[in-house]
């Protein structure tokens, strides 16, 4: 028996100037205008779909929050986001404390509009900067300068959001450790309540996998790290996951309920879901990827939005579970993985003792807790969990 844990929902807009050379995400660079009307009407029909198909009124569960990501959500109007967030709220009810974040460029014209969000009911802005150094941002395929990254910062101090995010790369190509950290030091004086910190990384299909770019090598990564580290650790900032930091009370909710192997809707091009049902079944959804599929869903029904729907068997779900809750810092209850799985702790009893006696896990009556050896065996750890292939 599953008891559905809280629902958020993820918002996918697919459309960003140009793309970057190392992102491997669903964008798409603009060749005309952005067809904003109609993608607004195809999302709100999309909801309306998976809310009719899961039956999802029947046992109406309020939004916990809502991540509008992208892609740039941020070329998108004001107009356009409040009456994206007016149509989901007349269809599944917010909590009244609901995280509406949203993803925004630090571009000028994209900031101006930084009011308007507020305005529309988008609580938090997440700004991606990258870096503060001109050539790195260049090199990045990034279309804004440092001075629109500090003005976008500091006008998101000034409109009355209840928090914004900083995304920071580091590990940047031709990197030093000197420039990696004073780009960081150069986050923190802007004091945002969160802040993203995280290494890039090479992936397929991406410009920088044909063409590799020379990146720090990994004792530099290392010194990185470790030196970032003290210095968010000083300045008041928590690390509570993997590469999320943040003042007390401003931790991401919308990513603390995916790391908590919560329940979210995903509409728009290429958006995943995952939905638990009290028989039992956890089903998770990928939804058409292309926009001009998508949008034909919308103009003629030729196709749904729907891609792909897939149960997780009971033998995926430890790992599952365990992939997402250890990039945590917080222990982990027991409970949450019988109540989110439906599984009882004899389904992982071995694993867990192999853990324990391995070092990588400690525990107490009620929690699990990752150690420190645990975080640098993490693979050999989620391996452990999972499920074991069945010989022909």
């Amino acid at each position: 028996m599953l008891t559905p844990p809280a629902l958020s929902l993820y918002v996918h807009i697919p459309w960003c100037v140009q793309k970057c050379p190392y992102c491997d995400f669903n964008s798409h660079a603009l060749k005309t205008e952005i067809p904003e009307e109609e993608y607004i009407s195809a999302l709100l029909e999309d909801l309306d779909t998976d809310i009719q198909k899961y039956r999802l009124n029947e046992a109406p569960r309020p939004l916990h929050s809502i991540f509008i990501g992208g892609g740039t959500p941020s070329l998108i109007s004001a107009e356009g986001i409040e009456r994206l967030l007016k149509g989901i709220e007349a269809r599944i009810p917010f909590k009244p404390e609901i995280e509406i974040t949203m993803e925004a460029n630090p571009g000028t014209i994209e900031a101006e509009r930084f009011v308007g969000y507020r305005k529309a009911g988008v609580t938090r802005i997440s700004i991606g900067v990258q870096s503060f150094e001109q050539h790195k941002l260049e090199r990045l395929g990034r279309i804004h300068g440092q001075d629109e990254a500090v003005n976008a910062a500091k006008l998101a101090h000034q409109i009355g959001l209840n928090s914004f995010n900083l995304d920071l790369m580091h590990g940047l190509p031709d990197q030093s450790i000197e420039q990696a950290l004073a780009d960081l030091e150069k986050a923190i004086e802007l004091a945002p309540p969160h802040l993203s910190w995280y290494q890039l990384t090479i992936e397929p299909n991406t410009m920088f996998y044909y063409k590799p770019p020379t990146l720090p090598d990994d004792d530099d990564l290392w010194d990185i790290f470790e030196l970032g580290h003290q210095k968010l650790s000083a300045a008041g900032y928590v690390q509570y996951e993997i590469s999320g930091y943040s003042k007390p009370g401003y931790q991401c909710q919308h990513n603390l309920n995916y790391w908590r192997f919560g329940d979210y809707l995903g509409i728009g091009c290429g958006s995943h879901g995952k939905l638990s049902f009290t028989d039992g079944r956890i089903i998770r959804t990928t939804k058409v990827k292309h926009p001009r599929g998508y949008l034909a869903a919308y103009q003629n029904m030729v196709k749904p939005y729907l891609h792909t729907e897939h149960v997780v068997a009971d033998e995926d779900r430890p790992f599952e579970f365990f992939m997402n809750r250890f990039r945590l810092m917080e222990a982990c209850p027991k409970q949450d993985y019988v109540d989110t799985t439906g599984l009882p702790l004899s389904t992982i009893q071995e694993t867990i003792d192999w853990a324990l006696e391995m070092g990588y896990l400690s525990e107490t009556a009620p929690h699990w807790q990752i150690t420190e050896k645990g975080k640098l065996f993490l693979n050999d750890l989620l391996e452990a969990f999972m499920a074991e292939e069945s010989e022909e």
